[in-house]
């Protein structure tokens, strides 16, 4: 799981910076998704190491988790998106779509590794 929490946070990192540079650089808050992988992606390497595992893999689904719940107001203007309604940002759309959907793939992830090592413990 440690290499699944790095690749994830290396996507979000492509991510924030795609749209960031894609809209001109405008607003930081395109990077949003690179705040949440950066840090995702050094708990992915700190897990590498066995005593650290536990802690870094629970703060890890911890980020995961905050990044569906800060990005899925998105999921809810991406039918307007996709149907070519009218939505303020359209950019900020997609990134919040596509942070939810990498941050909920990563937490469902999470809970199954987390689920298999306590039945493995028992």
């Amino acid at each position: 799981m440690p290499q699944t929490t790095i690749i994830f946070g290396a996507l979000l990192c492509i991510v924030g910076l795609g749209f960031f540079l894609g809209t001109g650089a405008a607003s930081v808050t395109a990077l949003i998704p690179a705040f949440l992988g950066l840090p995702l992606a050094l708990l992915g390497a700190l897990a590498r190491r066995e005593g650290w595992r536990r802690h870094a893999m629970h703060g890890a689904a911890m980020i995961g988790l905050f990044g569906v719940l800060g990005s899925a107001r998105g999921l809810l203007q991406l039918p307007a998106l996709l149907t070519g309604g009218t939505v303020a940002r359209p950019a900020a759309v997609a990134a919040q779509s596509i942070t939810a959907a990498l941050c909920l793939v990563f937490v469902v992830l999470c809970v199954r590794s987390f689920v298999a090592a306590r039945r493995q413990r028992s």
